[in-house]
């Protein structure tokens, strides 16, 4: 017959296996809502030379000079998007970014140049690793996204980042306001669950031991 102590570790080792087992499940379904949100969406990526005051202000400076020409050049100036022939919008959007990348660093230059600065940009498609992410009211999960990536100089400063596919780059830029036509941009090409998990803050687990 188990003895007090023993029952009390029986229930400790049951309950510790159950607490594995869940936060090994939820990880799991996790790590597949991330991916499939990766497979729809398409991060824009600014690398800053350096942390100081004046490389900051550029890299903000190139995002909007950039963006406005990706918005330009893919309405082709007459609001009909620029796409190719295929069934998959994400891959349209990374052929045309890809085939206008020298563009895109032309654009990035050209503020650099007006702006003094000594060093270039350079620009490429590259599948990255991105930390959790709040933007907006939406909390992109770590893991491997495509993205749109300038490097500015050493591109060793604080980086600025957005969704450029769907079109989720704040049109409020100083209050971080994502509206309510990019957030159904972007629900259109997530399942329920996926759209859902970005609207939910982070749980964060606090483990705690009462000894009695």
């Amino acid at each position: 017959m188990l003895r007090k102590n023993d029952w009390i570790k029986t229930i400790i080792c049951v309950l510790a296996c159950a607490l594995v087992l869940d936060l090994g499940v939820s990880a799991a379904h996790r790590a597949i809502l991330q991916r499939g949100i990766a497979e729809e969406v398409l991060r824009f990526h600014v690398l800053a030379n350096s942390d100081s005051e004046e490389d900051q202000e550029v890299k903000l400076l190139v995002r909007d000079a950039v963006l406005e020409w990706i918005d330009i050049e893919r309405n082709n100036g007459n609001g009909q998007a620029e796409r190719k022939d295929t069934d998959n919008a994400k891959e349209s959007e990374l052929c045309f970014l890809s085939e206008h990348l020298s563009e895109i660093e032309e654009s990035a230059n050209r503020v650099l140049e007006e702006q003094g600065m000594s060093y270039q940009a350079q620009a490429s498609i590259e599948n990255c690793y991105f930390p959790e992410r709040a933007y907006g009211d939406c909390t992109f999960p770590a893991g491997w996204y495509d993205a749109l990536r300038i490097r500015l100089g050493e591109a060793k400063g604080h980086n600025w980042w957005c969704v450029l596919y769907p079109g989720l780059c704040f049109s409020d830029c100083l209050h971080a306001v994502v509206d309510e036509d990019e957030l159904a941009d972007l629900k259109e090409v997530l399942t329920v669950d996926e759209y859902e998990s970005l609207l939910r803050r982070p749980k964060k687990w606090k483990i705690a031991f009462r000894w009695f």
